[in-house]
């Protein structure tokens, strides 16, 4: 497979998981265009030059391929959570045979633009029974706040690093992300486990939480307790960027919500969810992004590519 190949499974992998569904990504990609048609090639105009153009056919703007080697067939991957500058340096000191570095984590652009995925929240929210009205204005100020946490990052230096040693180099983030939230939505709503004691037990039956389990990072209840009922659970802070609004909770509360799957949460989110009775259980950061990447790198292995994992990635197969 060629660089741009795997990149653009991953997208359309992601797509076919997305909890907006294809038709909620098409509404966003027709917007996409909208915008762009309106610009004209003068800076008044908007500066058609300077409009990212991947962002027509790719709805993830936290997914991209920083560093291309076009003609390059890939044979082997270096695949992390996070393979940044010293995985890099690492890479090149050992003159390895490694075509292709993805880390899961956005950098770059990619990184410099995280907050725009966090819009698919408010549609997942919808989904649930939340006006979308009120889903995207209780959204609003938690985006603007990821965006203007972004501004000062130094985003461009694990970009730099792999352009230096000459080793091409794409993130994956939402598209993996994705996979995690079809993975653990399709899970719970067969076993519909009836507390949270028994989600958790269900949740550490996953090979991923498992390992984390062993390395005193797996599952968790962080609001609730293990005799709560679960009512209707839902994964809803597995994917869209990062963590959304606190504000979130006593809505999905109101539409009927008993249960959410998280990676990570804040604490002033948890007390949120505490003050609305609303379960909370956190299924573990690095062994959620090591389950979504998993998925899609059994993909990728079974057109002969070797796998070598690093940067906190948990690597468990499911294909022969």
């Amino acid at each position: 497979m060629s660089i741009k190949e795997i990149y653009d499974l991953a997208i359309k992998t992601g797509i076919n998981a997305d909890p907006r569904g294809k038709a909620g990504v098409k509404r966003w990609l027709d917007g996409e265009k909208k915008k762009y048609e309106k610009l004209s090639n003068t800076p008044a105009g908007g500066d058609k030059a300077l409009f990212d153009t991947e962002r027509l056919t790719n709805p993830y703007a936290d997914s991209r391929i920083h560093f291309n080697k076009e003609k390059q067939k890939v044979k082997t991957i270096a695949v992390g959570i996070d393979v940044e500058e010293a995985e890099i340096a690492l890479i090149a000191a050992m003159n390895s045979d490694i075509d292709l570095i993805i880390t899961h984590h956005p950098v770059g652009k990619a990184l410099a633009a995280l907050d725009e995925v966090m819009h698919m929240q408010a549609e997942m929210m919808a989904s649930y029974g939340v006006p979308i009205n009120v889903a995207e204005g209780v959204m609003r100020d938690r985006i603007q706040q990821v965006g203007r946490s972004l501004s000062p990052v130094n985003h461009m230096r694990p970009v730099d690093a792999a352009r230096f040693a000459d080793i091409a180099y794409m993130n994956l983030h939402t598209p993996c992300d994705n996979l995690v939230f079809q993975f653990l939505q399709d899970l719970v709503n067969k076993k519909n486990p009836d507390t949270v004691g028994e989600l958790i037990d269900l949740l550490k039956t996953i090979p991923e939480y498992k390992e984390a389990t062993k390395n005193n990072a797996g599952p968790m209840i962080f609001a609730g307790s293990p005799e709560n009922h679960t009512g209707r659970i839902v994964a809803s802070e597995i994917t869209g960027g990062t963590s959304g609004s606190k504000e979130v909770y006593p809505e999905l509360v109101k539409a009927g919500i008993g249960t959410i799957i998280g990676m990570h949460i804040k604490d002033e989110s948890r007390d949120e969810a505490s003050k609305n009775h609303l379960n909370v259980v956190i299924a573990g950061h690095i062994s959620s992004d090591s389950l979504g990447l998993n998925l899609f790198l059994d993909e990728i292995e079974k057109k002969g590519i070797k796998i070598i994992p690093l940067g906190g990635l948990i690597r468990v197969k499911r294909t022969r």
